[in-house]
């Protein structure tokens, strides 16, 4: 059946399969921990070892609010109960990476006002603070819409369905969703 999938679907699927075996205890001291290269070009992070269900190294753990962090790995233990998998597929964001992302969004969509609707300045943007996670695939992403609020994750945006933040405690009522990042306050 290996044979049947794709190399990046195999080196997905190892890359998970090391970092849910290997990752989880909370000290970053540990001698068990796991050595993740970043995401951002910025010096790798040392993960704790044991068992948290989503990939850490793509996401700057040590740069992430670390109740969020606990949140989005306990939702992801849930959401594993009900037969589905969350990837982190952004967490903290450089203000160099988010203004790229931003320059970017102005080339596609032709204005900064149109861009902002989609991509946050680095001003505004909740990732360069640490204080959001983007969900995938899309069925956790949809999970974690049902059920992030148990642990005060919220989906902020409507436009966005993976992009979650703290925004309630645990088990709260979330707060209704702005229509797109350029509403946000």
């Amino acid at each position: 059946m290996l044979t049947s999938l794709s190399r990046p679907v195999l080196t997905t699927l190892v890359a998970v399969a090391l970092a849910v075996g290997a990752c989880g205890s909370t000290d970053p001291t540990s001698s068990s921990g796991v050595r993740a290269r970043s995401a951002t070009g910025l010096p790798a992070t040392d993960l704790p070892a044991a068992e948290p269900p989503v990939d850490l190294a793509i996401v700057d753990a040590d740069r992430l609010d670390p109740d969020l962090l606990a949140a989005v790995q306990a939702a992801a233990r849930d959401a594993r109960a009900d037969g589905i998998t969350v990837q982190v597929t952004s967490g903290w964001r450089s203000r160099e990476h988010q203004q790229r992302l931003y320059d970017e969004a102005v080339t596609r969509y032709g204005s900064e006002e149109e861009a902002r609707r989609y991509v946050a300045t680095p001003d505004a943007s909740a990732h360069v603070t640490g204080d959001a996670v983007d969900i995938g695939p899309t069925d956790a992403a949809d999970w974690m819409g049902r059920h992030g609020s148990a642990h005060g994750l919220c989906q902020t945006f409507a436009n966005e369905m993976w992009h979650f933040e703290l925004a309630t405690t645990p088990g709260g009522e979330c707060p209704e969703q702005l229509p797109d990042g350029s509403s946000r306050p």
